[in-house]
């Protein structure tokens, strides 16, 4: 090849990666998103789509994927989870952090344009506090049958599932500690049918003691009638329809109480006191190392020696013709 010919060819190669390069997608960073979030009660931070549409398009038809992990690490803490049902939906970041959890966790969230391939970064910055009242020691776990957990992690959403619970459970600091799909507990995926949902499985806490109904439901008598594939005990009105489906074989009731903590050694100045004599402690008794020692050389000399015996015997006075 000429070399104007040559050139010519390193010439077009540079201008195609230079075009290449300006149709790189862009890339923002959002600034820092900082949230609290208490112990004992469930935390749902929604990212909105809107938040991460750059420039002129806010339309509701472009598709939006999001990837959140913690910094300087692959995955999200254990105690966070994500979701999001569709690229044209918000996906949610939920959890319920407990005692270990207490300080700051730093999330790098990262936004995909599916059209533009645009990508938009935001950190939100998580601020676990312990609750003040510390953990409700009644908690109760409901399995909603009708309902995705994407479906209750609203706020609305949620207010609504108090309210009802509310009515099988007076008491008037009723709170969600936590939400759970029921996959993540075992459970089978739905049917693709309209109407089949995965499940929900909804913790709730509260400082008073469990209903009549309640205690009812969760009773050994009901609990067998269950294993009968008969209908539970139920002494009051399901307040949960229709909204909610509730499947009242699945109900359970626990009461935590917290564990005392152990007091630690008292440690002093490090100075004695008056009249104090310092006692040394006493001589430990010499050890007879000679046993084990002529036991650790003898044992496998002994055994050397009667292998050479041995291999000395076959290669000697085995052999064919003597």
């Amino acid at each position: 090849m000429e070399a104007p010919e040559l050139l010519r060819v390193w010439v077009l190669a540079a201008v195609a990666l230079g075009g290449s390069r300006a149709t790189l997608p862009d890339h923002h960073v959002l600034p820092d998103h900082r949230v609290s979030s208490e112990t004992g009660a469930i935390f749902v931070h929604e990212l909105e789509r809107d938040l991460f549409l750059t420039g002129h398009e806010d339309d509701d038809a472009t598709p939006i994927t999001f990837q959140a992990h913690l910094r300087d690490h692959p995955d999200l803490p254990r105690w966070l989870r994500y979701i999001q049902r569709d690229p044209h939906q918000p996906a949610y970041l939920y959890g319920c952090p407990t005692a270990t959890e207490v300080g700051t966790h730093i999330i790098e969230v990262l936004a995909y344009n599916r059209h533009t391939y645009e990508t938009v970064a935001q950190r939100l910055v998580i601020t676990v506090v312990p609750a003040p009242g510390g953990d409700p020691p009644y908690q109760g776990e409901f399995l909603v049958g009708n309902r995705n957990v994407e479906e209750l992690l609203p706020a609305a959403a949620q207010e609504i599932f108090l309210q009802s619970t509310a009515g099988v459970w007076d008491q008037d600091d009723l709170h969600v500690i936590n939400i759970t799909s029921a996959l993540d507990r075992g459970g089978r995926v739905p049917l693709p049918i309209e109407g089949r949902k995965e499940g929900v499985y909804v913790k709730v806490g509260s400082h008073g003691t469990f209903s009549p109904c309640l205690a009812s439901a969760a009773s050994p008598q009901s609990l067998f009638r269950c294993s009968l594939g008969q209908q539970p005990l139920a002494s009051c009105y399901d307040t949960f329809a229709p909204h909610f489906t509730i499947r009242w074989c699945n109900l359970t009731l626990l009461q935590v109480w917290p564990t005392p903590t152990a007091s630690g050694p008292v440690w002093g100045s490090g100075v004695l006191e008056e009249d104090g004599d310092f006692q040394p402690p006493t001589d430990a008794p010499p050890q007879d190392l000679l046993p084990g020692f002529l036991v650790t050389l003898l044992v496998p000399l002994v055994v050397a020696v009667l292998l050479c015996l041995l291999l000395g015997h076959l290669m000697c006075c085995r052999r064919e013709g003597v």
